[in-house]
């Protein structure tokens, strides 16, 4: 299959590992900042292709895992009226709360539902008048355009049943945030390709020149990652630190410029709190004043909910890449997918479920 066989052939995989045993010299730490890249990673054995002064880190670049505690339980607050539809992509069902998830809601009786689209949920709210239709606007750069082209359908529809619950982050101020970390051991990033397909890579030049580090827009199969993998080392062994594109055959420098224009026109950009890490400046969205009608904090007055982290998990630790996930206490003894401590272990980008299902630690 085109696209699919051709950056997993072993023949190229092979030669790029090659290529990087060549020219390395000294020990690198290198973060991928997605985790799609992480369980690309894992799954294909691409840690075992490296020499072993190359380390690999990974980063928070898991919407779900980042979604903060007390989105849940806002989330889960929302759920709990009996005239609402709630609506969220499967991923973030079993994300625990501080005491629920939405599946428990689920089986509580009321009603929570998985859609593929957040166009889905605004089809339902017109199929629903007589119920509040919400959908979890969860995600990156990378999702927020569907969600704020379902907000302007809505207004368009003249619907007055559907709102959104607003968590979405972006990517270069975390990466700011991580850097700034006296305690941080990231020397290059792989930047996640297809945030960079909506957003360009405009923004993380005046990063890297700011810390001297390389930044290697990167795609998610094998072949892409060693590639981005051998581009960060080259740089680093040149003594360089540029944005690089390694995943030109789909990221654009300006990227997607009709959904960048729509995020600005629904969006404005705020400080946001990230799970386990804290509030990062101006690393979110929320609506709009224009759009607060469907703003579901406001509907439902639940702006003021919030809470604590577990003490026993350090997803946060992780997610800065200043651990792994062997290292917690509670990794694969009281925290598993069946019965998570925090987001890192039950979402399909997650680090932790990405060394529980891949990964053989002793």
């Amino acid at each position: 299959m085109k696209y699919l066989d051709e950056f997993r052939n072993a023949s190229l995989t092979k030669n790029l590992s090659d290529k990087i045993k060549e020219i390395v010299t000294q020990h690198w730490t290198i973060m991928e900042i997605c985790g799609g890249q992480t369980h690309s990673i894992l799954k294909y054995g691409i840690e075992e292709l490296l020499p072993e002064n190359i380390s690999l880190v990974h980063g928070p670049g898991c919407p779900v895992c980042v979604t903060p505690l007390e989105m849940i339980d806002k989330a889960v607050a929302i759920a709990s009226h009996d005239n609402v539809i709630f609506t969220s992509f499967g991923d973030m069902v079993r994300v625990p709360g501080s005491r629920y998830d939405l599946l428990a809601v689920k089986a509580d009786g009321f009603d929570v539902r998985m859609v593929y689209s957040p166009l889905d949920a605004v089809t339902l709210a017109e199929k629903n008048p007589e119920k509040q239709v919400v959908f979890f606007a969860v995600g990156f750069e990378t999702t927020a355009p569907a969600n704020a082209m379902a907000v302007v359908e809505a207004k368009r529809r003249g619907l007055k049943n559907f709102s959104i619950l607003c968590s979405h982050v972006l990517v270069p101020p975390a990466i700011e945030a991580l850097l700034s970390n006296p305690h941080t051991k990231i020397q290059a990033f792989l930047a996640a390709g297809h945030v960079c397909t909506v957003m360009g890579y405009e923004e993380y030049i005046p990063l890297s020149a700011r810390f001297k580090i390389p930044i290697v827009i990167t795609g998610f199969e094998p072949v892409d990652i060693l590639q981005g993998i051998y581009f960060a080392v080259k740089q680093l062994e040149e003594k360089k630190h540029e944005v690089e594109n390694q995943y030109s055959r789909v990221v654009l420098k300006e990227g997607n410029l009709q959904a960048r224009k729509l995020l600005s026109a629904v969006f404005d950009i705020v400080d946001r709190p990230w799970r386990g890490i804290g509030v990062i400046p101006k690393s979110g969205f929320k609506l709009k004043d224009e759009f607060s009608e469907f703003d579901a904090e406001k509907i439902f007055n639940v702006a003021s909910i919030s809470t604590k982290e577990s003490s026993l998990c350090i997803a946060g630790e992780v997610l800065q890449g200043l651990k792994k996930p062997y290292e917690c206490s509670a990794f694969k003894k009281s925290c598993t997918p069946e019965h998570p401590l925090g987001a890192p272990m039950v979402s399909s980008e997650g680090a932790c479920a990405a060394y529980f299902h891949y990964k053989k630690v002793i």
